[in-house]
């Protein structure tokens, strides 16, 4: 499948700033699922973009900018070749031991209500017990939009009655780890017809004798040709699309659009 990505991001200071330093993570890797077919970031203002791999593997993009900045728009646009992979990822950048990822961090800590609902998936086979729990909560939160990052922890999250997609992931992630199976944020696009306010979440987690097999409580399904998988974190900060500091006074707003369409069928 050819998926094309168009992502923008538009900031807005109520006060002109005297420098940006952004971390981008916006551009995917070649994997055995996907291929780059063309990528581009644009900035419309000068900057300094400084390209890298981080410790996760995720390519990354550093921009620097001098102000004064009053608004800033960053431009994502690109084709990837997709084929389907039943979830499987194969050939990806992996620095780190899947071991890593069974650290805890404060937005994916299990609580008792949690560690209670990973409990009650039951034994049995690991992948058949990270379906099960897929499955639970698709049903739990049926319907779990792309929506701006507004903090919440897993714990935050299962006890609410909505959840965004990265909410579904991260709760995923915790109860994973509660039941010692490695597990990670994936941030990256969903080819589903719409337009978004941002990118979409989902979950892996490492299955012995398998290797890395992906999630997404949004469908209660795992990742096929219509995903474009960009960036891994702990948890849905660490993987977060762009990140980064600002001087100057003044409050900051953002805008993001995100268009994902199919340009062709399976390749």
């Amino acid at each position: 499948m050819r998926i094309a990505v168009d992502h923008r991001t538009h900031y807005r200071f109520s006060e002109p700033q005297a420098r940006l330093v952004q971390m981008l993570r916006l551009t995917p890797c070649d994997t055995q699922g996907q291929t780059v077919v063309s990528w581009h970031i644009g900035v419309d203002c000068d900057a300094r973009l400084r390209d890298a791999i981080d410790g996760y593997g995720n390519a990354i993009t550093m921009l620097y900018a001098e102000g004064p900045i009053a608004a800033i728009d960053i431009t994502v646009t690109g084709e990837v070749l997709t084929s389907e992979a039943t979830g499987l990822v194969r050939e990806a950048i992996e620095p780190l031991p899947p071991l890593f990822y069974c650290r805890s961090t404060a937005r994916t800590l299990a609580d008792v209500d949690l560690l209670d609902f990973a409990s009650e998936i039951g034994g049995g086979d690991p992948l058949e017990r990270m379906h099960r729990i897929n499955t639970a909560l698709h049903r739990r939160f049926p319907k779990a939009p792309d929506a701006p990052d507004t903090g919440a922890t897993a714990a935050e999250a299962f006890a609410g009655k909505s959840a965004t997609s990265r909410d579904v992931a991260q709760i995923f992630i915790a109860a994973a780890r509660s039941l010692h199976v490695p597990a990670r944020y994936i941030s990256g696009y969903r080819s589903d017809g719409e337009a978004h306010c941002a990118p979409h979440g989902w979950a892996e987690a490492h299955i012995e004798r398998i290797g890395w097999v992906g999630f997404d409580p949004v469908t209660g399904l795992s990742p096929d040709a219509s995903y474009v998988r960009v960036a891994v974190g702990l948890d849905a900060l660490g993987a977060a699309p762009i990140a980064g500091t600002r001087i100057g006074k003044g409050r900051e707003e953002l805008d993001v659009d995100v268009h994902v369409d199919r340009l062709g069928g399976d390749e």
